[in-house]
């Protein structure tokens, strides 16, 4: 089995990106399992009350502080804008600017009560998912910032179809279709899922 086999709406990386594995793993279900772990610490301190209250989620810093905390144990990598073009996502000379007009946007919405806290949280998350600034790890990274946002408004963290999105099944293209929903415009399908 190929370690970095690109499934079912996974972002493939580049050789060098490939390289900057930390762990020595020989298979998916170890690269899976060591991410797994990784993420689940990150989570652990992005939802602590204490971090909630002392960090800003609109904040750029923390927004890839929160990447490299999800992944600083397996990529070299973690918490850096990508360098490589993707499938998806836009071009990488665009991140900084984009994920700046996001932040911005952000701080409106929340600013003008232009969304209820849910939506709002899910339609930064669907931005960013687009944007797809890092190497890989975007749609876990996106869905985190989503639970940070709406914890931070007094909303419980989603549930996000309440399972491993990550693998490849009918909850991961549920999730995918509720986002092209919310690339045509609909954003109702990705907060039902967010929820469900």
């Amino acid at each position: 089995m190929n370690l970095f086999a690109a499934g079912e709406g996974n972002t493939p990386l580049s050789p060098d990106e490939e390289n900057d594995l930390i762990p020595p793993l020989a298979t998916k279900q170890e690269l899976n399992e060591w991410e797994r772990q990784n993420i689940l610490r990150a989570t652990h301190w992005a939802l602590a009350s204490r971090n909630l209250r002392r960090n800003d989620p609109l904040d750029e810093a923390y927004l890839r502080k929160l990447h490299q905390r999800m992944f600083d144990k397996t990529w070299k990598w973690a918490g850096r804008y990508r360098t490589t073009e993707k499938n998806l996502g836009v071009h990488c000379y665009r991140i900084r600017e984009d994920i700046a007009i996001l932040l911005g946007d952000a701080r409106f919405w929340l600013e003008h009560g232009t969304f209820a806290p849910d939506e709002l949280a899910v339609r930064f998350h669907h931005r960013l998912v687009s944007i797809h600034p890092f190497a890989n790890g975007n749609g876990r990274h996106a869905r985190l910032m989503a639970d940070v946002i709406a914890s931070r408004l007094g909303r419980p963290a989603f549930s996000w179809g309440s399972a491993e999105i990550a693998s490849a099944g009918q909850v991961r293209r549920t999730y995918i279709e509720a986002l092209q929903s919310a690339d045509s415009g609909d954003i109702k399908p990705l907060q039902r899922f967010a929820r469900s």
